[in-house]
């Protein structure tokens, strides 16, 4: 079904395989490993790559083509693969651009999972990753080398929401032929394309906003078609694919994505603004916060702030303690974009395989707490988070 031309929210809803013969409104699931043929032909042409269809769910299936087509026209995309996991997403991708020899250069505020790729996991198949502070991009081209391949990055970062200028870094991969990756997680499509900006090629954790609801995982990329070709060949082979049941609970979320965004980022906006006033709140980071030092780029390349808010709580560890035993409606989880309010310690959970230095590096200190601001009534959120301060 077209939507060419369409608005976001439109090509949400009505971006639908086509109508079996039972003529439904919602998509089915296809709950199916493989797909049959017609004749030998058939089979033959199909695995020569002379005709597009579904052969294998490992290579493709009607639900998580969906759910790819969706995104795609969400990122202004050509083509994408949707994977059982964010870390999936993030692993494939650049393993399938990477060969023994080659040089990676990263922000330093990058979801820890991803840090630990970068430092531990790549280097033994000799590749290596250079770190810029995402706050100062002027490092950038000082770390380039003959090898470097990739340069990697989010925005807004996980979990001190800093806000990377995605057009400059652009320009900067342009200029030196380099691959430009960006985990758009925390802001979703909905709130910024960076492929519009310059980005070659955008990935998500479907496991966040795009499901919002926190019941499934998954992780999607999506870019240019040549760079999704290769990306595609190495997961077509390594196996890392969504499943159906997972894409078809993700393409039926995304309907929802805008509206439900659109109050996670007005309920966030309220609790950061209220934290910014608290005599036991040591600071407040939260993008569309006028005191937020990149307040400016975020505007330009979002339509709005998102539904993480980091603040620390005056008094150290032993006080961030006392805040987090102190909860009693928002959750105590690890994950984010839930309808659900969340609140995480990065420094002893997400980013707790890094070093206190490593860290400290990137502002994640022993008494930051991190807000993934649910649905919600706002009164609600903050009552508890004021009762948990005092």
């Amino acid at each position: 079904m077209s939507s060419k031309g369409k608005k976001f929210e439109t090509q949400a809803i009505r971006t639908q395989m086509e109508r079996s013969q039972n003529l439904e409104h919602s998509s089915p699931i296809y709950m199916t490993s493989s797909f049959v043929f017609e004749d030998a032909e058939d089979m033959r042409a199909s695995f020569a790559e002379e005709k597009q269809r579904n052969i294998y769910s490992r290579y493709s299936n009607p639900n998580s083509n969906e759910l790819i087509e969706k995104v795609c026209k969400m990122e202004g995309a050509e083509n994408g693969f949707a994977y059982a996991s964010g870390m999936a997403a993030v692993f494939s991708t650049l393993a399938a651009l990477l060969d023994a020899g080659d040089h990676v250069i990263s922000s330093k505020s990058i979801f820890g999972s991803t840090h630990t790729l970068f430092t531990q996991f790549f280097p033994k198949w000799n590749i290596e990753t250079s770190y810029f502070d995402a706050n100062d991009l002027s490092q950038i081209e000082g770390l380039i080398q003959s090898n470097t391949k990739i340069l990697y990055a989010e925005t807004p970062t996980n979990p001190g929401v800093d806000v990377l200028d995605l057009e400059m870094l652009a320009k900067i991969a342009k200029k030196h032929d380099l691959i430009f990756i960006i985990d758009n997680c925390f802001a979703t499509p909905y709130l910024q394309q960076p492929i519009k900006f310059g980005a070659d090629l955008v990935i998500h954790s479907g496991t966040k906003l795009m499901d919002g609801q926190g019941r499934v995982l998954a992780g999607i990329t999506v870019g240019s078609g040549d760079l999704m070709d290769k990306v595609y060949r190495f997961s077509r082979i390594t196996g890392p694919a969504l499943s159906p049941f997972n894409a078809w609970v993700l393409s039926r979320s995304l309907e929802t994505l805008a509206i439900r965004v659109d109050r996670h980022c007005e309920n966030a906006l309220k609790l950061a603004t209220y934290l910014e006033g608290h005599d036991k709140v040591e600071w407040v980071k939260y993008p569309f916060l006028k005191s937020h030092p990149k307040h400016e780029i975020a505007k330009k390349q979002m339509k709005a702030g998102g539904c993480v808010v980091a603040f620390e709580v005056k008094g150290g560890l032993e006080a961030g303690r006392e805040f987090f035993d102190s909860i009693r409606l928002l959750s105590l989880s690890a994950n984010l974009g839930d309808a659900r309010s969340i609140v995480t310690h990065p420094a002893s959970t997400t980013h707790s395989k890094l070093t206190t230095e490593e860290r400290n590096a990137v502002g994640i200190s022993d008494g930051m707490v991190r807000v993934s601001v649910g649905l919600e009534h706002i009164d609600d959120i903050i009552a508890d988070i004021e009762q948990a301060l005092g």
